[in-house]
């Protein structure tokens, strides 16, 4: 499933309202966690790309088919831009450039590549259920939530989400 982009600020909003719908048919109930943290990647990937490209992009959704004890969601924005994605430390005053730490501290796995003329970031959520035999004092927690992970040679690690909700 994909969604064309016009690099006008009002996509970011479509966008949203476009994976909600995505979800929703794929069996992702809005209030899911899963359901929220896409959302947000959503919006935070094609602000990126709307406001450092001035350029159209595309939003891709991969979304599970049938519900197991681990599925995958994938969320892909490609533009016309070839500059590499990088994220960035900004002071406590900064009223942007939290965007890429937002997606690492919240997406399973993230990345981007060189496409045609352009590129794509990505990033995927895991989606756990727990399995049928699970005591009934394991909490839904223990299965919701990104999965840590170590940081690659010369990517950026972040000790705390680089954002405040208030």
């Amino acid at each position: 499933m994909q969604l064309e982009i016009r690099p006008d600020p009002a996509e970011v909003g479509r966008a949203r309202r476009w994976a909600r719908s995505r979800l929703a048919g794929a069996g992702i109930q809005a209030d899911e966690p899963l359901a929220e943290t896409l959302v947000l990647l959503v919006s935070e990937l094609v602000t990126n790309a709307v406001v450092h490209t001035g350029r159209p992009a595309v939003l891709r959704l991969s979304l599970p088919g049938v519900p197991a004890e681990v599925t995958t969601v994938r969320l892909e924005v490609a533009d016309a831009s070839t500059r590499a994605p990088v994220p960035r430390c900004v002071g406590d005053e900064a009223t942007s450039g939290r965007g890429l730490a937002l997606v690492d501290s919240l997406a399973d796995r993230w990345g981007w590549s060189p496409e045609g003329a352009g590129k794509h970031i990505w990033c995927e959520l895991d989606r756990r259920t727990p399995p049928v035999d699970v005591e009934e004092t394991a909490t839904p927690a223990a299965y919701e939530g990104p999965a840590h992970r170590e940081p690659a040679y010369g990517e950026t690690a972040y000790e705390k989400p680089a954002y405040e909700v208030v």
